[in-house]
């Protein structure tokens, strides 16, 4: 999770809690088993705040890879995510219908 120079930032999203939101997503990662990290800026600050799903073992065994998701800034969002992760994540489970119209490509990444 980016909380970097915009990511998190009460400046560039004044209508989102940033803190609950971290809060509410490492309740989840303890109780459903999945980790939750922080960093500093992943790039794509025009689409703040980013959230990047690495996938379980089993996700990379079954051959999911990271999925970097975009504009993660309500709580419907956060909830996506959260149920995502409990459900396996990328190789394990699909996400959320309306959490793949906030897939974002990952700074780099080919076309």
């Amino acid at each position: 999770m980016c909380r970097g120079c915009c990511c998190g930032n009460a400046r560039k999203h004044p209508g989102t809690d940033h803190a609950w939101q971290l809060q509410r997503l490492r309740a989840a990662a303890a109780e459903h088993g999945f980790q939750v990290r922080t960093t500093d800026c992943l790039g794509p600050c025009d689409q703040a705040n980013v959230i990047v799903v690495q996938p379980s073992a089993a996700g990379r065994r079954a051959g999911g890879r990271a999925v970097w998701v975009g504009f993660a800034t309500d709580d419907d969002c956060t909830q996506e995510v959260i149920d995502w992760a409990a459900a396996g994540g990328p190789g394990v489970a699909a996400p959320p219908v309306t959490l793949e119209l906030q897939v974002i490509r990952r700074p780099g990444a080919r076309r």
